[in-house]
């Protein structure tokens, strides 16, 4: 296969969004873990976001991890335009409607909505990258002082003070949802357009996909939930 049919292909485009999807996956997992450093006031009652000022200052100061945020960035993008164009190109195939509708009995409701999904989710991902990723980067945020360190951008202020918004949880608990179902149904999806066929081994990945989406979506929407309801302060 030319690099051409890769991008233009449905095969090949079907190989782009399942590699560029499971290089997302990671990406939550470790954003997922930073993130759930701002619990760490549950447990320190002196510690006021550090713990996840520190993690995120590493994130971002990090010469190697801002290379790969580059890379993270081309990802998202192209698999938003592949599935963009897979969503278009599928709809084009379907001129004529089934004479029968086996809604849920042929395949789950999200799975046919992956579009939608996706539009949503990047929608919500543009108010995030506006809101956090921007002012951390341009030095728009007021610094913290650590001890036995050097001054990082106080995040978690920010992200207190983003969360008292009701309207703003909202929007991000929506954002939250979307993103479970498109992993419900993406996160099997990618492996099985990379080979895995196995029936055993398909009705794994079904399960951990279910398990991860619900995971992901808990871990993020607890985050604003807890901010809003002064759960982490």
């Amino acid at each position: 296969m030319t690099w051409k049919r890769v991008f233009t292909s449905s095969i090949g485009r079907k190989i782009v969004m399942a590699l560029t999807g499971i290089f997302l996956i990671v990406f939550l997992i470790v954003h997922i873990a930073i993130n759930a450093c701002i619990f760490n006031t549950l447990v320190d009652k002196n510690d006021h976001g550090v713990v996840f000022n520190r993690a995120a200052h590493f994130m971002g100061s990090t010469f190697l991890i801002r290379v790969m945020e580059i890379g993270l960035f081309v990802m998202f993008f192209i698999h938003i335009i592949q599935g963009l164009m897979l969503a278009s190109y599928n709809l084009q195939k379907r001129d004529t409607q089934y004479k029968i509708s086996y809604g849920n009995r042929g395949s789950r409701w999200y799975s046919r909505s992956m579009g939608l999904l996706g539009t949503l989710i990047l929608l919500f991902l543009i108010v995030h990258i506006a809101q956090f990723w921007v002012p951390s980067r341009f030095g728009e945020l007021p610094e913290m002082r650590v001890q036995n360190g050097d001054p990082v951008h106080d995040l978690f202020s920010k992200m207190r003070e983003t969360f008292q918004h009701s309207w703003v949880v909202i929007l991000y608990v929506a954002g939250c949802i979307s993103l479970g179902y498109h992993l419900a149904h993406g996160f099997q999806s990618s492996f099985r357009t990379m080979g895995v066929h196995n029936r055993k081994y398909v009705r794994m990945l079904i399960a951990a996909g279910n398990w991860f989406s619900v995971i992901v979506t808990i871990g993020f929407a607890s985050m604003p939930i807890s901010m809003y309801f002064d759960w982490v302060k």
